[in-house]
């Protein structure tokens, strides 16, 4: 879905807000219009050069959706203009995303505002910070409303040129850093055109007609690509190996049993289906004879190598072939099960710490390398752990979203698999970002912000199942049984008391019967009821609280007929966390009272 950006901002800078904007300035109404006019499309064309990179298309993304970017400020302009604070603080922030987004000061331009419409630069200044905040605002609510990603936003704004051209002049872009109108307007669309095309396929599918490569002129910097090196070199290598292979047939003349030769068929299919995605692919401007001959000495090579390993395979099979009479088969790699995750908080400073789980070291390379490009090498701590039994991270295609929210005070953001919990000054609604992920991540995503009453209800729900089992007649009394079920309970204490809560009472009801009627058939499950705390607060004090709370639950069950000498109680405070405090779920699921089996 298209967008007149220029209509959008001059539906939202009606006549009544320029009016105002006018009174508060200390302009006449058609003044305030003259620099809206001459001030939007050079903004415009500053955030299509913006754009026209792989790393400035996403960081200009970025801003955009952003809490800092008002996306309903179109209809928030009139209340926004009405006192001179409103004006003065719309302005401000207008100019402060104008610099992040332009990579320069805005005063440039509006200096050159100033020259053109006559106007004092005072008044230039302000009125160019604002068309700017109405701009990205505008921008934001297309993109979340036609539910655009970072690969369209460069399409997006192509379109605006026809719509801004008529606007623009040599001195306008030139404050802007872009040239002459007539060396902009002939680069900068190609260049968008690439980027696009880049982030939204960025796998080559097709050489391109030499009619078309003609017409387009894409700059160096435009798409950043790895370059395949020329095959030539394969030749020399292939040689060798073919003459290595001739002389290894000279020394076995006779030739290769029906085991060795099955071998060699199951080597050759292997290499066949290896190369096959090879010989698809190629570089671009690459003539397909060339691909094709490429693929074919890669084929070749390949085929001879898997003929000597069969060779040496069979003049020198293990003990181990020799006494089964067969070759052993190489065990499959078992699929990853584990979810990948990430975590961060972000500290007062801004400054971000992350703890990650990832399955391999590539993606590992891919997270702190745009960690560091996005955040600088020393603003961040990041504490990542490679798993082979983890499955690849989807997420890292979209850190995009995250990035900016890594720089909010107070955020905390819990990842797992395609799960995301917000918490912290990530869940606050005032600031948006649990609409913002749900619009980045999409639908195959479940982004919500974390509950402690409904995080209670779904535990109370599967212990309340699962204790049935114990209650029945022919019921388990193996403590560690038993314990495995009472887990499921949760306890939630009031911030720093150890009475035991009334919303608890019915489930350690539950347990105390469990307990009880295995006590009273002779079969008493002898437990530890453990106390745990989050790391809020003094080591010491979360020590002696997480000893108070499980002192607390043990004298309730036995005060409700449980053995007293089939209990203990014992507190931990933070040690054995089962979560990252980094978040407010963390420190929930560390705050726990755990029974364990006595040794």
């Amino acid at each position: 879905m298209s967008i007149d950006l220029i209509h959008a901002i001059q539906s939202g800078l009606t006549d009544e807000v320029v009016g105002q904007l006018g009174t508060r300035i200390g302009l006449p109404p058609q003044a305030a219009r003259a620099v809206i006019s001459t001030a939007a499309p050079a903004l415009l064309a500053g955030l299509m050069q913006k754009a026209a990179t792989l790393e400035g298309a996403r960081s200009l993304f970025a801003t955009v959706v952003s809490p800092q970017v008002n996306g309903k400020i179109g209809e928030e302009l009139p209340h926004l203009t009405s006192s001179t604070g409103g004006v003065s603080e719309l302005e401000n922030a207008g100019r402060r995303l104008l610099e992040g987004s332009l990579d320069r000061r805005a005063d440039t331009l509006s200096d050159e505002v100033a020259a053109q419409t006559g106007v004092p630069a005072h008044a230039t200044h302000a009125l160019t910070g604002i068309v700017g905040a109405t701009l990205l605002g505008v921008l934001k609510q297309h993109l979340f409303r036609s539910r655009s990603s970072v690969g369209q936003l460069p399409a997006l704004l192509g379109q605006q040129m026809p719509l801004i051209a008529p606007y623009l002049n040599d001195r306008l872009l030139a404050s802007l850093g872009l040239g002459s109108a007539a060396t902009f307007a002939g680069s900068v669309l190609a260049q968008l055109r690439a980027v696009s095309a880049h982030i939204e396929h960025p796998t080559p599918t097709a050489t391109p007609t030499p009619e078309v490569t003609a017409a387009v002129q894409v700059p160096a910097d435009a798409v950043v690509r790895e370059e395949r090196r020329a095959h030539g070199w394969l030749w020399w290598p292939l040689l060798a190996i073919m003459a290595l292979a001739a002389a290894l047939v000279y020394l076995f003349p006779g030739g290769f049993s029906k085991p060795q030769r099955a071998g060699r068929a199951e080597a050759g299919q292997a290499v066949e289906h290896a190369v096959a995605p090879q010989a698809a692919w190629a570089p671009a401007g690459a003539s397909r004879p060339l691909a094709a001959e490429v693929a074919a000495s890669e084929v070749a090579a390949s085929e001879v190598a898997a003929s000597m390993r069969a060779t040496v395979a069979a003049s020198a099979p293990t003990a181990a072939s020799s006494e089964a009479g067969e070759a052993p088969q190489p065990a499959a790699a078992a699929a990853p099960a584990k979810n990948s995750q990430l975590t961060f908080t972000v500290g007062e400073s801004g400054r971000p710490t992350l703890t990650a789980t990832l399955g391999s070291e590539a993606e590992k390379t891919q997270l702190v390398d745009e960690l560091t490009k996005r955040l600088g090498p020393y603003n961040f701590n990041a504490n990542v752990t490679v798993d082979p039994a983890t499955k690849p991270a989807d997420w890292l295609s979209r850190l995009d979203g995250l990035l900016p929210l890594m720089s909010v005070p107070g955020a905390e953001v819990k990842l797992d698999g395609t799960h995301i919990e917000l918490s912290g000054a990530a869940a606050n609604a005032k600031l948006g970002w649990l609409n913002t992920l749900k619009s980045l991540f999409g639908a195959s995503y479940e982004i919500g912000t974390f509950d402690v009453q409904r995080a209670v209800e779904e535990a109370t729900a599967n212990f309340r199942g699962a204790i049935q089992a114990l209650l029945a007649p022919d019921a388990t009394c193996v403590a560690a049984d038993v314990a495995k079920v009472l887990n499921l309970q949760v306890i939630n204490f009031a911030n720093a008391s150890a009475r035991v809560p009334a919303s608890a009472a019915e489930d350690l009801n539950q347990s105390a019967r469990v307990l009880h009627a295995c006590a009273r058939n002779g079969r008493p499950a002898k437990l530890e009821v453990a106390g745990y705390s989050d790391n809020v607060g003094g080591e010491q004090a979360n020590l002696q609280l997480s000893k108070h709370r499980a002192e607390a639950v043990r004298s309730y069950l036995v005060r409700t007929g449980v053995p007293a000498d089939s209990l203990s109680a014992q507190g931990y405070g933070e040690a054995r966390p089962i979560a990252s405090n980094g978040t407010a779920g963390g420190r929930f699921a560390n705050r726990r009272i755990e029974f364990v089996t006595q040794q």
